[in-house]
């Protein structure tokens, strides 16, 4: 009887109605009580309880569906002769241009640069397991580093994803080696909004893990990436850091500068702005994922494309991206 269910819904979604004829023929078909929605919940009766159990709920959402479709078309054609074609003519119907989103525009850049260096696109779920987002990347129940970042729990042990690294052990797990992917996605942290922080932001997370690789890997395709992203002449430089999951780690700087008000405020009076985190896959992510630390090495970084979208903008307030002003949303219908 689910096929059946899912066969109607089909056909109900396939009927066109623009008249009073398509309207009649509709409600014969579905409706009536000969017609094929009755013919169901005849046949209902004829289940099993557990059948039942299964089987009702959907019966009903079918039956809500096909009545609110022949009520919506009724209510339309009913507006149709309501208009006085002689004095009033039949509207046109005005569409505006849509665009991508600035920050759609900025991960769709970041990703065709990572594929032209090999790497593929990977994604995951946005709700995650506690293993998944945290203890197979070398956080321990308890441990300090979990407290770096504060997150939405929707039960005991299920979370809204803090990072899109839980992808890379997804696919790690997969256990399909040599692994060159990136990870874009939203993810999610309970902190204070303000110009330069939100609630939810965007990761491109990438993982590189074969035979051999090393952190001299790493840096080259991070300078690879900016040369392409922000331009031919941009300084970079690498700064010691931690991360639960990476060791060494480290974080990259670009150089702004200091030729205006924004840049020192920005770069708190140095010059330089910090836009990703990196490092060499710590052996114990790669023991958790099943890999073979004697024989396979890896490196992943992660980029905020948020503040990526900042920079190439020029825009000073974070939360200008999602407040849905059309005015602002309008400057980037070019992209």
């Amino acid at each position: 009887m689910k096929d059946q269910i899912n066969k109607i819904i089909s056909d109900v979604e396939k009927f066109a109605i623009t008249s009073k004829e398509e309207l009649e023929a509709y409600k014969l078909k579905f409706l009536v009580k000969k017609g094929l929605v009755n013919q169901l919940f005849v046949d209902f009766k004829n289940l099993t309880n557990e059948e039942k159990k299964v089987i009702g709920k959907d019966l009903n959402i079918l039956k809500l569906k096909v009545e609110q479709v022949y009520l919506d078309a009724q209510l339309f054609l009913e507006e149709l002769k309501s208009i006085d074609y002689k004095s009033d003519p039949l509207p046109g119907y005005y569409t505006e241009v849509g665009s991508r989103h600035p920050i759609t525009s900025i991960i769709d850049e970041m990703t065709l640069i990572f594929e032209r260096l090999g790497f593929s696109v990977s994604t995951g779920p946005e709700i995650e397991d506690d293993w998944h987002n945290f203890s197979a990347l070398n956080f321990p129940d308890n441990h300090p580093a979990r407290d770096m970042q504060d997150t939405f729990f929707v039960e005991d042990d299920i979370a809204l994803r803090t990072h899109t690294s839980s992808v890379q052990v997804r696919l790690m797990e997969e256990g399909t080696l040599p692994i060159r992917s990136i990870m874009p996605g939203r993810v999610y942290r309970n902190e204070a909004i303000s110009a330069r922080s939100n609630c939810f932001f965007h990761q491109v997370e990438g993982l590189y893990i074969d035979k051999g690789v090393s952190f001299s890997d790493l840096k080259q395709t991070l300078y690879n990436f900016v040369q392409e992203f922000f331009g031919q002449n941009t300084r970079v430089r690498f700064r010691a850091s931690y991360f639960p999951f990476t060791e060494p780690s480290a974080e990259m700087d670009i150089y702004l500068g200091l030729e205006t008000e924004s840049d020192y405020r920005l770069t708190k009076g140095t010059g330089w702005l910090e836009i990703l985190g990196c490092g060499m896959v710590d052996p114990n992510v790669l023991e958790n994922c099943k890999i073979d630390t004697s024989i396979y090495s890896g490196f992943a970084f992660g980029l905020g494309v948020d503040r990526m979208a900042m920079l190439k903008f020029g825009v000073k307030d974070l939360r200008t991206f999602f407040n849905s002003d059309k005015r602002f949303l309008e400057q980037f219908s070019c992209l």
